[in-house]
């Protein structure tokens, strides 16, 4: 009798290797901007990683003037603050949605129904319906958007 030749497994890929992907809150890339608040580094991990594995990233075109927004007024720098709205907006691998009428009413609906202010819901809008992680600062867009989406802080979507 012959011994049954074993085929060798290929290994699985760990969950920190997987490809996923996400819908980003502006919040992560305010906090990734300052250095001095809370949950800084984590943000900027997060960030750096999923540009790093090419993960897709998904965002509603609000990311831009909410992040110049942020950072104007807290560093009372229009200039800098447009620069890296704009650089984030274009970044590789990251994909700037529309907010059509359908979108906006989608939207509407999640901010009434999750008790979520405008802005929050329409990030939640973008992640249910492209099927991604939403990462977001906001304990309570995270809270209560999990009823509708994955949502994770930075530092769960790091684990």
């Amino acid at each position: 009798m012959s011994a049954a030749k074993r085929v060798p497994r290929r290994p699985r890929r760990t969950r920190k290797l997987e490809s996923r992907r996400y819908t980003i809150d502006a919040s992560v890339f305010v906090n990734a901007f300052n250095p001095h608040e809370a949950g800084h580094a984590e943000s900027l991990q997060i960030l750096a990683a999923i540009q790093e594995r090419g993960d897709p990233v998904v965002v509603p075109a609000l990311l831009a003037p909410e992040i110049a927004s942020a950072v104007a007024r807290a560093s009372d720098d229009s200039a800098g603050a447009l620069q890296y709205a704009n650089a984030a907006a274009a970044l590789p691998h990251l994909t700037l949605v529309t907010l059509t009428a359908a979108m906006a009413r989608q939207a509407a609906e999640l901010a009434a129904t999750h008790r979520l202010r405008g802005a929050d819901a329409v990030y939640l809008a973008v992640a249910r319906r492209y099927g991604t992680t939403l990462v977001s600062r906001d304990s309570e867009q995270v809270t209560r958007g999990s009823a509708v989406a994955t949502c994770q802080t930075p530092e769960e979507a790091l684990e």
